[in-house]
């Protein structure tokens, strides 16, 4: 594991900077080409999540809320609760502006991607309605441009595993069960062993029913467990009330720390906050438009307006409040990192008991997680291949799954953050070549919903 893992460090940055101009600079360039519309429409998109403009004569195969629940359930999980802590252990509390930043850009990615999701989706060799990357980048740009849809599922099929979630999950399991101390190192490997094959056993069970199910399970976790989440954390903050403002105030200054930008670690922050960002709410990766490819509408724009919701939940939200929890208890001065520095936080927060509450969530976002990525990972191999022999792709999901458990977290995350910049390559080039069309469409949207207001 350790070459594997020397291997991906020695790739990774490398590919940082076309990551982050496309990212970052496609996406403001998106904003300001969109007219700032996740801004100016979020209140309609609200109503058409809640089903207000839903067409049920429409095709697709899931409703626009379960899309945007599946696709937030693939987000809003140990990304922002794990993925927040790796953050600033990283780079310091600063380091959340920066994912603030780019979740905001984000919004308006979404918007373009998923719109474009539906705007070329296609149907596959068993009839089923399919959106995403490959299909706008070789129907949108045309067959020349296969390659570039090619290297995305290539890149996929790393990409999509969930083993970040397999492995934050087993070390979740392991700091609040606590195996006696001095039981030998064997048996601690044993333990995550029996963790990760059996996440990957109750896995199996949802994920070889196929999307709607998925769907249907990812719509009744999703919600409730956000919930409960914030609710977790407000009554962290109402508790630490006093706390709250400072902990704001040194994530403003710790961004723009002087002596930070002096020593030349100041785009290495940047970077971080990108990275997490983008690992938060996966705008520009390609995964969210793959859901919301299936909705039930034939209107491109409201996909993509539904879309634009989901890095406002799973990141200004979620992981602003994980943020506060991790800085208001001190937990990130600790030399630990990932779900551990949360789950230190929550213990010292609520009582002695958060750490066994946060392990609640965790298992509840784990699995959602997991079955909403094995769906990603089944499409980019049924583009490769066929759907028949994409099916397969759940096997090697779940092998993996008992990998990550015993894997190390360096490992699991170089393995993502290099799979992630890769598939933001061909994603963003595509988005940014077919941006006029998508404002075209919603020109006509905008000004039939003048029309029908008027």
């Amino acid at each position: 594991m350790e070459i594997i893992n020397d291997l991906l460090s020695s790739i990774l940055p490398y590919t940082e900077w076309p990551m982050f101009l496309l990212l970052i600079g496609g996406g403001l360039f998106l904003m300001v080409y969109s007219k700032f519309v996740p801004f100016r429409f979020f209140g309609h998109a609200i109503a058409i999540t809640a089903g207000k403009y839903d067409d049920k004569n429409a095709k697709g195969d899931v409703s626009s809320f379960q899309a945007l629940s599946a696709a937030v359930a693939a987000t809003v999980g140990l990304g922002n609760i794990s993925g927040v802590a790796i953050a600033i252990h990283d780079g310091g509390p600063g380091v959340v502006f920066w994912i603030w930043v780019t979740a905001i850009i984000g919004m308006g990615i979404k918007f373009y991607s998923c719109s474009l999701a539906i705007m070329f989706r296609t149907t596959d060799a068993d009839g089923k309605l399919q959106g995403g990357p490959m299909y706008y980048i070789t129907k949108g740009l045309g067959e020349k441009w296969k390659p570039l849809a090619i290297f995305f599922c290539i890149c996929g099929l790393f990409g999509f595993l969930g083993v970040f979630t397999a492995n934050q999950f087993t070390e979740t399991f392991m700091m609040v069960v606590k195996p006696e101390e001095n039981i030998y190192v064997m048996d601690v490997v044993n333990w995550k062993w029996t963790i990760g094959l059996v996440l990957a056993v109750i896995t199996s069970f949802v994920i070889f029913g196929g999307l709607s199910k998925i769907a249907k399970v990812a719509s009744a976790i999703v919600p409730f467990m956000v919930f409960i989440y914030l609710i977790a954390v407000i009554v962290v903050m109402a508790l630490n009330s006093e706390k709250v403002l400072p902990s704001l105030q040194l994530i403003f200054t710790e961004a723009w720390n002087f002596n930070t930008i002096v020593t030349g670690g100041f785009w290495g922050l940047v970077i971080i906050g990108v990275r997490r960002a983008m690992f938060s709410n996966e705008a520009g990766l390609g995964s969210a438009p793959m859901y919301h490819g299936q909705s039930k509408t034939d209107n491109p724009i409201k996909e993509g307006l539904v879309a634009m919701l989901g890095p406002f939940i799973d990141t200004i939200m979620v992981c602003t409040f994980t943020a506060i929890v991790i800085i208001l208890s001190g937990a990130y001065t600790e030399d630990v990192s990932g779900i551990l520095m949360t789950l230190e936080a929550f213990e010292r927060t609520l009582f002695g008991y958060g750490d066994s509450l946060l392990m609640l969530i965790v298992t509840a976002f784990a699995l959602s997680t997991l079955f909403t990525y094995s769906y990603y990972g089944v499409k980019s191999l049924s583009f490769l291949t066929n759907p028949k022999i994409g099916k397969l792709y759940n096997v090697y999901f779940v092998i993996m799954i008992i990998f990550a458990a015993v894997a190390s977290l360096e490992l699991v995350k170089n393995l993502i953050d290099l799979s992630y910049a890769l598939m933001v390559i061909p994603n963003m080039i595509a988005v940014l070549l077919l941006a006029p069309k998508v404002n075209v469409a919603a020109a006509a949207y905008f000004k039939k919903l003048k029309n029908d207001r008027a």
